[in-house]
Formats: C-alpha cells, sequence, structure tokens
C-alpha cells in the first residue's frame, strides 16, 4: 500500500499542479511550498532566505571553503553552533529531515527537492518524473506570473539546477528511470495524468470500483 507520492517534473512540465491535484483527490497533504515554509520554521529564518536556496548548489568555491569559513567563525568567538553557515547546503539537509519526517507520517504528496531519493528505499513510496513537450513548457512557463523575457534560457537553467542539485546531494542522475515507478508526458493534459497517478497509488489497495470512484473528482484546473 502506498503511503507517499513523490513527485519531480521538468521546469514547466506542471508537475506542481499535477501533485495538486493528486493531493486534492487522495486528501493527502501537498508538501510543496510548505516543505520551504517547514525549513524556515525549523531554521528559525524567512522563508524568502530559505527560497534563494531551494533546490540549489552553492558554488565550488563556497563548497570547498565552507569549513574554513566555519573554522575562522569558531576561531573569532562564535559558538560552534551558530557558526554553522546558512547556505544551499543547510537547506538540502534540512529539506532531508522534513520530507523524511513528513514520510513517517504518511498520506502526503512531495514535489521535488530530491524527495525521490531520500525516501528511494522506503517502502509504500511511489515516484513520479513529469516531463512534457518544450512548446508545452514554454507556453506554461510564459503564462506565469513575473515572467522574464527569455523563457527558454530560464527552462533550461531551471532544469540544470535541478539536475545539479539531485548530482550533488545525492550522486544520482535525476532522470535516471531507475529512480521513478513512474515516467509520464503532460502533453496527454495535466488532468489525465493526474487521474493515471492517483490509479497507480490506489492499485495495491481496494476494490477495483473504489479506485474508480476516486478518480472521478478532478476539477477544472488553469495551468
Amino acid at each position: 500500500m502506498f503511503r507517499v507520492l513523490t513527485v519531480a517534473s521538468e521546469c514547466g512540465s506542471g508537475g506542481s499542479i499535477i501533485a495538486k491535484m493528486v493531493a486534492q483527490t487522495l486528501g493527502w497533504h501537498l508538501l510543496d511550498r510548505e516543505l520551504i515554509e517547514a525549513v524556515a520554521r525549523t531554521a528559525q529564518v524567512d522563508t524568502e532566505t530559505v527560497g534563494r536556496y531551494d533546490e540549489h548548489v552553492d558554488s565550488w568555491w563556497h563548497r570547498f571553503n565552507r569549513g574554513g569559513l566555519e573554522a575562522a567563525a569558531i576561531y573569532a568567538g562564535v559558538p560552534p553552533a551558530s557558526a554553522q553557515l546558512f547556505d544551499a547546503e543547510a537547506v538540502a539537509a534540512l529539506t532531508r529531515q522534513v520530507i523524511s519526517e513528513a514520510a513517517e507520517t504518511g498520506s502526503c504528496v512531495i514535489v521535488g527537492r530530491g524527495a525521490q531519493c531520500v525516501l528511494r528505499n522506503r517502502p509504500g513510496v511511489f515516484h513520479v518524473f513529469v516531463y512534457g513537450p518544450w512548446r508545452e513548457r514554454a507556453s506554461r512557463v510564459r503564462g506565469r506570473p513575473r515572467s522574464v523575457c527569455n523563457v527558454g534560457e530560464l527552462i533550461q537553467l531551471r532544469d540544470q539546477e535541478r539536475a545539479s542539485y539531485i548530482r550533488t546531494y545525492y550522486g544520482c542522475d535525476w532522470k535516471d528511470p531507475h529512480l521513478y515507478q513512474m515516467i509520464i508526458s503532460s502533453h496527454i493534459g495535466l488532468e489525465n495524468v493526474a487521474r493515471l497517478i492517483v490509479e497507480a497509488v490506489l492499485r495495491a489497495d481496494g476494490p477495483p470500483s473504489a479506485r474508480c470512484m476516486a478518480c472521478t473528482g478532478f476539477g477544472s484546473q488553469s495551468s
């Protein structure tokens, strides 16, 4: 029986929207923006600060000198606990903690942030990767608030950042099919993708009639 769903996706493929649809249909808790909020509460910083480091990798220079910077702060009289740097590595570690705690509780949909790697060997977790045609992805990103002029560069940058995040902190290839039970294109429609995911999640438990009824609750959602 699946109790947790992770959703990784290409930028602009509609992964977050699909995850929200699935969470609403299953009645599960959605962890997307709430992951950032949970990390901010744990670290006792504002969400904007956490957001700057979310799914981000520090520069090579910063990672190389991280230990030296902490040592210098301690040498200057800063208590060891306070000398810990708040950077992308710290946010990644706190994010792993939040993801693991959420999985213990179950009944949740976790969006991105390497959850497919954190929970890779945990039973009862269903992992999905969503991709989509370039034109549809560009159109979706272009329609977002505060959209930039060069949408193509933004999409490539975000995909590169996500791949780098997974490679740096988990040593995995972001698009490795062995990380997922389902790899699906949003080209068939976001609602259709969400419906198929729900079907797959519920397949392990409950009679067919109950599973079909559970998949009829998708409302109209904008992309």
